[in-house]
């Protein structure tokens, strides 16, 4: 993340506190030995240093803190659509892959909030990866056969191949000082994809004119929290952080938008009678 000026305090301790941001890594020696844990995070020092600065800036700590809530919002707002697999024990034509993504992606962050020393960063997506964990297992218990093995497969390319090599190469080939900088790269391209992704909701609903496919909460809370977390990158001066949630806004706003347009459109919640939407055969998982 981008670095920030050194603490201003009268505690020399406190002044000579380094700012484990961005460029924070190349402050740091290098780790003689192979660790998934940054060399930030080794020591009880660092460990300290951490704290200090989290409290130094409440301003920041206070928007960091509302980020957490509103993602914590965002991330429960499936508990009804898992509710409801458990209560049907099918995932009818449910996907998986938004949920293998969010895994992904929040697992990248816990990685980058280890590197950088951020611990807003590291409680929320370390909730996230909890949740959906549990998502992931419900939908493999339920799911159609040919489909519980598509997920799986997934599960076991990106979140842990992808992600552990990622890792070890991180380890083994980038240099320290390196590190944040590009899993922070990393991390802002790969929240861009997921941002992106949700167009094709936006076309669902414009195409059938109902925004059942598009709940209004989810909605208005990605775009809340996309403030609080450009806001929060911001006050951290990390781009990294910053820039994905210029886009998390402007999609968020324009779901809202279209949202607002048509609210009054098929009511009862059914699409038009001459289009027929993609719905997933239940026994082998194939869309139809």
């Amino acid at each position: 993340m981008a670095n920030s000026p050194h603490l201003s305090s009268a505690n020399p301790s406190i002044n000579s506190t380094r700012d484990l941001r961005l460029h924070a890594p190349s402050k740091l020696q290098p780790s003689a030995t192979f660790s998934f844990l940054p060399t930030s995070l080794q020591t009880e020092r660092e460990l300290e240093k951490m704290l200090i600065i989290t409290i130094a800036h409440p301003l920041r700590t206070l928007v960091g803190l509302l980020g957490n809530l509103l993602s914590a919002m965002v991330v429960l707002a499936p508990v009804p659509t898992f509710y409801r697999i458990c209560k049907k024990k099918s995932t009818e034509s449910f996907d998986s892959v938004p949920y293998v993504v969010g895994l992904f992606s929040a697992t990248m962050w816990v990685y980058y909030g280890l590197l950088t020393a951020d611990v807003l960063l590291l409680t929320i997506n370390i909730g996230v990866c909890a949740v959906e964990v549990i998502y992931l297992a419900i939908f493999i218990v339920y799911a159609a056969p040919k489909s519980r093995a598509y997920t799986t497969k997934l599960i076991l390319s990106i979140n842990l191949g992808i992600f552990g090599c990622l890792v070890l190469v991180s380890n083994l080939f980038i240099k320290p000082s390196k590190r944040a900088q590009i899993t922070g790269g990393i991390c802002a391209s790969f929240a861009v994809a997921v941002f992106v992704a949700p167009l094709n909701i936006i076309r669902l609903v414009i195409k059938t004119k109902s925004v059942e496919f598009m709940p209004f909460t989810l909605s208005f809370f990605l775009t809340l929290s996309a403030v609080a977390w450009f806001s929060y990158g911001l006050l951290l001066r990390d781009l990294f952080v910053a820039v994905p949630n210029v886009f998390g806004f402007t999609l968020g706003v324009t779901q809202i938008i279209i949202y607002l347009v048509y609210m009054n459109h098929h009511k009862d919640g059914a699409a038009p009678a001459d289009l027929e939407l993609p719905v997933k055969d239940t026994e082998n998982g194939d869309q139809v």
